[in-house]
Protein backbone atom coordinates (compact mmCIF):
# COMPACT_ATOMS: atom_id res chain seq x y z
CA UNK A 1 0.00 0.00 0.00
CA UNK A 2 0.87 3.72 -0.62
CA UNK A 3 2.61 5.77 2.37
CA UNK A 4 0.45 8.84 3.37
CA UNK A 5 0.96 11.01 5.75
CA UNK A 6 -1.76 13.04 7.82
CA UNK A 7 -2.08 14.97 11.27
CA UNK A 8 -4.96 14.77 13.39
CA UNK A 9 -6.17 15.10 16.88
CA UNK A 10 -6.67 12.44 19.47
CA UNK A 11 -9.98 11.83 20.35
CA UNK A 12 -11.88 9.79 23.33
CA UNK A 13 -14.67 7.72 22.23
CA UNK A 14 -17.24 8.38 25.01
CA UNK A 15 -19.14 5.02 25.31
CA UNK A 16 -15.51 3.42 26.09
CA UNK A 17 -13.38 6.22 28.33
CA UNK A 18 -10.17 4.13 27.62
CA UNK A 19 -10.43 4.20 23.86
CA UNK A 20 -8.87 6.82 21.75
CA UNK A 21 -9.14 7.40 17.97
CA UNK A 22 -7.62 9.70 15.01
CA UNK A 23 -9.49 10.41 12.15
CA UNK A 24 -8.01 9.70 9.04
CA UNK A 25 -8.68 12.28 6.13
CA UNK A 26 -11.51 11.81 4.41
CA UNK A 27 -9.72 12.53 0.75
CA UNK A 28 -7.75 9.23 1.98
CA UNK A 29 -10.80 7.00 1.63
CA UNK A 30 -10.92 5.85 -1.59
CA UNK A 31 -7.23 4.96 -1.34
CA UNK A 32 -7.60 2.88 1.39
CA UNK A 33 -10.25 1.20 0.41
CA UNK A 34 -8.40 0.51 -3.13
CA UNK A 35 -5.12 -0.62 -1.70
CA UNK A 36 -5.77 -2.45 1.37
CA UNK A 37 -7.67 -5.29 -0.64
CA UNK A 38 -11.70 -6.37 0.43
CA UNK A 39 -13.03 -5.00 4.50
CA UNK A 40 -13.25 -7.16 7.03
CA UNK A 41 -15.61 -7.11 9.79
CA UNK A 42 -17.87 -4.37 9.85
CA UNK A 43 -15.95 -2.93 6.84
CA UNK A 44 -12.63 -2.14 8.89
CA UNK A 45 -9.59 -2.32 6.80
CA UNK A 46 -6.23 -3.77 8.04
CA UNK A 47 -3.46 -1.42 7.32
CA UNK A 48 0.28 -0.54 9.41
CA UNK A 49 0.78 2.56 11.09
CA UNK A 50 3.69 4.46 12.32
CA UNK A 51 3.26 7.15 14.47
CA UNK A 52 6.73 8.64 15.97
CA UNK A 53 8.95 5.69 15.88
CA UNK A 54 6.09 3.32 17.01
CA UNK A 55 4.93 1.36 13.91
CA UNK A 56 1.93 -1.64 14.95
CA UNK A 57 -0.76 -2.99 12.51
CA UNK A 58 -4.53 -2.47 13.28
CA UNK A 59 -7.84 -2.24 11.28
CA UNK A 60 -9.11 1.25 10.63
CA UNK A 61 -12.98 1.49 11.17
CA UNK A 62 -16.14 3.37 8.99
CA UNK A 63 -17.08 6.13 10.93
CA UNK A 64 -20.48 7.28 8.95
CA UNK A 65 -21.22 10.49 10.91
CA UNK A 66 -17.60 11.75 10.07
CA UNK A 67 -17.79 10.15 6.32
CA UNK A 68 -13.98 9.12 6.90
CA UNK A 69 -11.92 5.96 8.79
CA UNK A 70 -11.08 6.20 12.25
CA UNK A 71 -7.93 4.92 13.81
CA UNK A 72 -7.60 3.26 17.30
CA UNK A 73 -4.65 4.47 19.13
CA UNK A 74 -3.47 1.81 21.80
CA UNK A 75 -2.59 2.73 25.04
CA UNK A 76 1.08 0.91 24.41
CA UNK A 77 1.49 3.49 21.45
CA UNK A 78 0.19 6.76 23.55
CA UNK A 79 2.55 6.17 26.19
CA UNK A 80 5.39 5.56 24.13
CA UNK A 81 4.64 8.64 21.77
CA UNK A 82 3.55 11.48 25.00
CA UNK A 83 0.07 11.13 22.82
CA UNK A 84 -2.12 11.39 26.12
CA UNK A 85 0.51 14.56 27.42
CA UNK A 86 -0.83 18.20 27.78
CA UNK A 87 -2.63 20.52 29.96
CA UNK A 88 -5.65 23.49 29.63
CA UNK A 89 -5.26 26.45 31.20
CA UNK A 90 -7.22 29.62 31.10
CA UNK A 91 -5.08 32.89 31.85
CA UNK A 92 -2.72 31.30 34.95
CA UNK A 93 -5.30 29.18 36.54
CA UNK A 94 -5.35 25.18 35.79
CA UNK A 95 -8.18 23.74 34.22
CA UNK A 96 -6.89 20.02 33.23
CA UNK A 97 -3.15 18.38 33.17
CA UNK A 98 -2.68 15.17 32.58
CA UNK A 99 0.72 14.80 33.95
CA UNK A 100 -0.57 16.43 37.02
CA UNK A 101 -3.05 14.18 37.07
CA UNK A 102 -5.47 16.74 37.68
CA UNK A 103 -8.86 17.78 36.36
CA UNK A 104 -10.86 21.04 38.02
CA UNK A 105 -14.19 20.09 38.26
CA UNK A 106 -17.09 22.09 35.91
CA UNK A 107 -18.56 23.92 38.33
CA UNK A 108 -15.36 25.42 39.35
CA UNK A 109 -13.93 26.51 36.29
CA UNK A 110 -16.35 29.66 35.92
CA UNK A 111 -17.24 29.09 32.34
CA UNK A 112 -20.29 30.53 30.93
CA UNK A 113 -22.31 28.16 28.32
CA UNK A 114 -24.74 29.26 25.88
CA UNK A 115 -26.42 25.94 23.84
CA UNK A 116 -27.34 26.24 20.03
CA UNK A 117 -30.98 25.18 21.16
CA UNK A 118 -31.22 27.98 23.80
CA UNK A 119 -31.19 25.51 26.41
CA UNK A 120 -34.23 27.55 29.04
CA UNK A 121 -36.70 25.83 31.29
CA UNK A 122 -40.24 26.81 29.98
CA UNK A 123 -41.61 25.70 33.88
CA UNK A 124 -39.04 28.88 34.88
CA UNK A 125 -40.21 32.48 34.53
CA UNK A 126 -37.21 34.46 32.91
CA UNK A 127 -36.29 35.57 35.88
CA UNK A 128 -35.37 32.37 37.60
CA UNK A 129 -33.93 31.05 34.68
CA UNK A 130 -31.26 33.41 35.04
CA UNK A 131 -30.83 33.09 38.84
CA UNK A 132 -30.98 29.35 38.89
CA UNK A 133 -26.96 28.69 38.41
CA UNK A 134 -26.10 31.46 41.33
CA UNK A 135 -28.58 29.19 43.62
CA UNK A 136 -27.02 26.76 42.91
CA UNK A 137 -23.44 28.68 43.63
CA UNK A 138 -25.65 28.97 47.02
CA UNK A 139 -24.94 33.07 46.73
CA UNK A 140 -26.42 34.97 49.17
CA UNK A 141 -30.01 36.20 48.08
CA UNK A 142 -29.05 39.91 48.02
CA UNK A 143 -26.45 39.14 45.72
CA UNK A 144 -28.07 36.55 43.33
CA UNK A 145 -31.09 39.19 43.22
CA UNK A 146 -28.40 42.41 42.51
CA UNK A 147 -26.46 39.99 39.75
CA UNK A 148 -29.86 38.82 38.11
CA UNK A 149 -31.00 42.15 37.62
CA UNK A 150 -27.93 43.42 36.04
CA UNK A 151 -27.99 40.64 33.39
CA UNK A 152 -31.26 40.95 32.84
CA UNK A 153 -31.29 44.84 32.57
CA UNK A 154 -27.83 44.46 29.83
CA UNK A 155 -29.98 41.74 27.77
CA UNK A 156 -32.92 44.17 27.71
CA UNK A 157 -34.98 41.39 29.42
CA UNK A 158 -36.17 43.68 32.75
CA UNK A 159 -39.08 44.33 31.37
CA UNK A 160 -39.97 40.83 30.85
CA UNK A 161 -38.52 39.01 33.70
CA UNK A 162 -41.35 37.53 35.68
CA UNK A 163 -43.09 36.24 31.98
CA UNK A 164 -42.02 32.36 30.90
CA UNK A 165 -39.72 32.02 28.11
CA UNK A 166 -41.71 30.43 26.18
CA UNK A 167 -43.57 33.23 25.23
CA UNK A 168 -40.38 34.70 23.84
CA UNK A 169 -39.25 34.44 20.18
CA UNK A 170 -36.01 32.62 19.41
CA UNK A 171 -34.10 35.74 19.71
CA UNK A 172 -35.38 36.33 23.21
CA UNK A 173 -34.52 32.82 24.06
CA UNK A 174 -31.43 33.26 23.39
CA UNK A 175 -30.72 36.50 25.37
CA UNK A 176 -31.92 34.91 28.54
CA UNK A 177 -29.38 32.21 28.04
CA UNK A 178 -27.14 35.14 27.54
CA UNK A 179 -28.06 36.62 30.60
CA UNK A 180 -28.00 33.44 32.56
CA UNK A 181 -24.65 32.96 31.76
CA UNK A 182 -23.51 36.37 32.05
CA UNK A 183 -24.83 36.20 35.79
CA UNK A 184 -22.43 34.12 36.88
CA UNK A 185 -19.39 36.60 35.66
CA UNK A 186 -18.05 34.16 33.59
CA UNK A 187 -13.98 34.35 32.85
CA UNK A 188 -14.61 32.46 29.68
CA UNK A 189 -18.26 32.61 27.48
CA UNK A 190 -18.64 29.01 25.61
CA UNK A 191 -21.24 29.67 22.90
CA UNK A 192 -21.76 26.90 20.75
CA UNK A 193 -23.64 27.52 16.78
CA UNK A 194 -25.87 30.28 19.38
CA UNK A 195 -27.49 31.88 16.49
CA UNK A 196 -28.06 29.38 14.12
CA UNK A 197 -31.18 28.58 15.05
CA UNK A 198 -32.61 32.38 14.41
CA UNK A 199 -33.85 34.02 11.74
CA UNK A 200 -31.44 36.36 9.47
CA UNK A 201 -32.21 39.71 11.33
CA UNK A 202 -32.17 38.28 14.72
CA UNK A 203 -28.70 37.00 14.05
CA UNK A 204 -27.34 40.12 12.79
CA UNK A 205 -28.59 41.86 15.65
CA UNK A 206 -27.17 39.35 18.25
CA UNK A 207 -24.43 39.29 17.20
CA UNK A 208 -23.43 43.03 17.85
CA UNK A 209 -25.29 42.25 21.36
CA UNK A 210 -22.70 39.48 22.16
CA UNK A 211 -20.04 41.61 21.19
CA UNK A 212 -21.40 44.85 23.09
CA UNK A 213 -21.56 42.97 26.50
CA UNK A 214 -18.11 40.97 26.03
CA UNK A 215 -16.49 44.29 25.70
CA UNK A 216 -18.42 45.76 28.83
CA UNK A 217 -18.10 42.80 31.29
CA UNK A 218 -14.34 41.93 30.16
CA UNK A 219 -14.66 38.06 29.07
CA UNK A 220 -13.13 36.11 26.68
CA UNK A 221 -15.57 34.11 24.04
CA UNK A 222 -14.75 30.69 22.66
CA UNK A 223 -16.77 30.95 19.93
CA UNK A 224 -17.97 27.86 17.95
CA UNK A 225 -19.86 28.34 14.28
CA UNK A 226 -19.77 27.39 10.76
CA UNK A 227 -20.93 30.84 9.36
CA UNK A 228 -18.00 33.03 8.39
CA UNK A 229 -19.50 36.49 8.68
CA UNK A 230 -20.30 36.02 12.24
CA UNK A 231 -16.33 34.42 12.83
CA UNK A 232 -15.38 37.44 11.07
CA UNK A 233 -17.82 39.98 12.53
CA UNK A 234 -17.08 39.04 16.18
CA UNK A 235 -13.23 37.82 16.55
CA UNK A 236 -10.52 38.73 17.63
CA UNK A 237 -8.77 35.75 16.62
CA UNK A 238 -9.77 33.12 14.59
CA UNK A 239 -8.94 29.05 14.29
CA UNK A 240 -10.07 27.05 11.30
CA UNK A 241 -9.64 23.67 11.87
CA UNK A 242 -10.48 20.48 9.34
CA UNK A 243 -11.33 16.72 10.50
CA UNK A 244 -9.63 18.04 13.86
CA UNK A 245 -6.20 19.49 12.86
CA UNK A 246 -5.57 23.25 13.27
CA UNK A 247 -5.38 24.71 10.05
CA UNK A 248 -4.40 28.18 10.61
CA UNK A 249 -4.86 30.89 13.41
CA UNK A 250 -4.89 34.57 13.06
CA UNK A 251 -6.88 37.83 12.86
CA UNK A 252 -9.86 38.20 10.69
CA UNK A 253 -7.91 40.05 8.54
CA UNK A 254 -4.97 37.70 8.37
CA UNK A 255 -6.88 34.71 7.86
CA UNK A 256 -9.14 36.40 4.99
CA UNK A 257 -6.28 38.03 3.15
CA UNK A 258 -3.56 35.35 3.93
CA UNK A 259 -5.26 32.36 3.68
CA UNK A 260 -3.00 29.72 4.95
CA UNK A 261 -3.98 26.94 2.28
CA UNK A 262 -6.64 26.10 -0.33
CA UNK A 263 -9.11 24.87 2.34
CA UNK A 264 -8.64 28.15 4.22
CA UNK A 265 -9.70 30.24 1.36
CA UNK A 266 -12.71 28.57 0.20
CA UNK A 267 -13.72 28.27 4.35
CA UNK A 268 -14.03 31.89 4.49
CA UNK A 269 -15.60 34.04 1.80
CA UNK A 270 -16.60 33.56 -1.60
CA UNK A 271 -13.53 32.36 -3.75
CA UNK A 272 -13.12 31.68 -7.23
CA UNK A 273 -10.65 28.82 -8.84
CA UNK A 274 -8.90 28.93 -12.48
CA UNK A 275 -6.86 25.87 -13.36
CA UNK A 276 -3.38 26.87 -15.66
CA UNK A 277 -0.91 25.83 -17.11
CA UNK A 278 2.53 27.18 -16.49
CA UNK A 279 5.74 28.14 -17.77
CA UNK A 280 8.49 30.48 -16.57
CA UNK A 281 7.16 33.16 -19.06
CA UNK A 282 3.44 33.10 -18.15
CA UNK A 283 0.93 30.93 -18.77
CA UNK A 284 -1.92 29.48 -20.71
CA UNK A 285 -5.82 29.17 -20.15
CA UNK A 286 -8.12 27.81 -22.37
CA UNK A 287 -5.76 27.12 -24.78
CA UNK A 288 -4.56 30.46 -24.90
CA UNK A 289 -0.59 32.08 -23.90
CA UNK A 290 -0.85 34.86 -21.91
CA UNK A 291 2.46 36.73 -20.45
CA UNK A 292 2.88 37.40 -16.70
CA UNK A 293 0.50 40.41 -16.24
CA UNK A 294 2.00 42.81 -12.93
CA UNK A 295 1.22 40.82 -9.20
CA UNK A 296 -0.06 37.79 -10.65
CA UNK A 297 3.07 35.79 -11.18
CA UNK A 298 3.03 32.39 -9.03
CA UNK A 299 5.80 30.92 -6.58
CA UNK A 300 8.99 29.68 -8.31
CA UNK A 301 7.88 26.03 -7.10
CA UNK A 302 4.19 25.77 -9.17
CA UNK A 303 5.93 27.17 -12.09
CA UNK A 304 8.25 24.13 -11.40
CA UNK A 305 5.43 21.72 -11.33
CA UNK A 306 3.66 23.27 -14.31
CA UNK A 307 -0.11 23.73 -13.79
CA UNK A 308 -1.66 25.43 -10.54
CA UNK A 309 -4.90 26.64 -9.10
CA UNK A 310 -5.19 30.72 -9.59
CA UNK A 311 -7.38 31.84 -6.60
CA UNK A 312 -9.28 35.15 -6.54
CA UNK A 313 -12.17 36.56 -4.58
CA UNK A 314 -14.74 37.41 -6.80
CA UNK A 315 -14.62 40.45 -5.13
CA UNK A 316 -11.47 41.38 -6.27
CA UNK A 317 -11.57 40.61 -9.78
CA UNK A 318 -11.26 43.62 -11.90
CA UNK A 319 -13.13 44.02 -15.35
CA UNK A 320 -10.54 45.56 -17.88
CA UNK A 321 -10.89 46.78 -21.59
CA UNK A 322 -7.13 45.66 -22.44
CA UNK A 323 -5.23 42.86 -21.72
CA UNK A 324 -6.44 40.22 -18.77
CA UNK A 325 -7.69 37.02 -18.86
CA UNK A 326 -10.80 37.04 -21.42
CA UNK A 327 -14.07 35.21 -21.07
CA UNK A 328 -17.69 35.85 -21.56
CA UNK A 329 -20.40 36.83 -19.43
CA UNK A 330 -22.83 34.60 -18.81
CA UNK A 331 -25.09 35.96 -16.07
CA UNK A 332 -25.59 39.21 -14.56
CA UNK A 333 -27.64 39.54 -11.43
CA UNK A 334 -28.84 42.19 -8.65
CA UNK A 335 -27.90 41.12 -5.25
CA UNK A 336 -29.30 44.51 -3.68
CA UNK A 337 -25.78 46.42 -3.04
CA UNK A 338 -23.73 44.62 -5.50
CA UNK A 339 -23.87 43.00 -9.08
CA UNK A 340 -22.64 39.43 -9.54
CA UNK A 341 -21.61 38.02 -12.88
CA UNK A 342 -20.59 34.95 -14.11
CA UNK A 343 -17.60 34.92 -16.40
CA UNK A 344 -17.38 32.12 -18.25
CA UNK A 345 -13.32 31.47 -19.61
CA UNK A 346 -13.52 27.82 -21.82
CA UNK A 347 -15.22 25.29 -19.55
CA UNK A 348 -14.11 27.15 -16.15
CA UNK A 349 -16.75 29.96 -14.83
CA UNK A 350 -15.46 32.76 -12.35
CA UNK A 351 -17.67 34.50 -10.47
CA UNK A 352 -16.97 38.47 -9.99
CA UNK A 353 -18.88 41.15 -7.95
CA UNK A 354 -19.13 44.92 -8.48
CA UNK A 355 -20.72 47.66 -6.57
CA UNK A 356 -24.57 48.16 -8.06
CA UNK A 357 -23.01 52.05 -9.14
CA UNK A 358 -19.87 51.04 -10.87
CA UNK A 359 -20.90 50.30 -14.83
CA UNK A 360 -20.34 47.08 -15.70
CA UNK A 361 -20.80 44.71 -19.18
CA UNK A 362 -23.57 42.91 -19.59
CA UNK A 363 -24.63 39.32 -20.62
CA UNK A 364 -22.85 38.47 -23.92
CA UNK A 365 -19.98 40.79 -23.69
CA UNK A 366 -16.26 39.82 -24.39
CA UNK A 367 -14.57 41.05 -21.08
CA UNK A 368 -10.71 40.68 -20.09
CA UNK A 369 -10.23 39.89 -16.02
CA UNK A 370 -7.44 41.38 -14.14
CA UNK A 371 -6.48 39.53 -10.30
CA UNK A 372 -4.57 42.27 -8.39
CA UNK A 373 -4.51 40.33 -5.36
CA UNK A 374 -3.87 36.87 -6.90
CA UNK A 375 -3.42 33.41 -4.66
CA UNK A 376 -1.85 30.41 -5.83
CA UNK A 377 -2.32 26.76 -4.99
CA UNK A 378 -1.03 23.12 -6.25
CA UNK A 379 -2.87 20.92 -8.28
CA UNK A 380 -3.27 17.88 -5.49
Amino acid sequence: MEDHTFTSVLWRWEAQDAWRFVTVPADLTDAIRLTTGPPRGFGSVRVEVTVGATTWRTSVLPDTSRGAFVLPVKKAVRHAEDLDDGEIRVGDKLISSKREKYYLPPEQRNFGMVFQAFAVWPHLSVYENVAFPLHIRKLPKDEIHARTEEALKHTNLYKVAHESPDGLSGGGKQRVALARALAIRPDVMLLDEPLSSLDPHFREEMRFEIKDLQRRFDFSILYVTHDQSEAMALSDRILVMRSGVVQQVGTPLEVYGSPANRFVFEFIGLSCFLKTDLTPNGMRVNNIDYPWPANIAPPAALVQAGQAWLAARPSEIDFVGEGGLRGMVSRKAYLGETVDYRVMIGDAEIRVQKGRRVPGPAVGDSVGLAFPQPHWYPIE
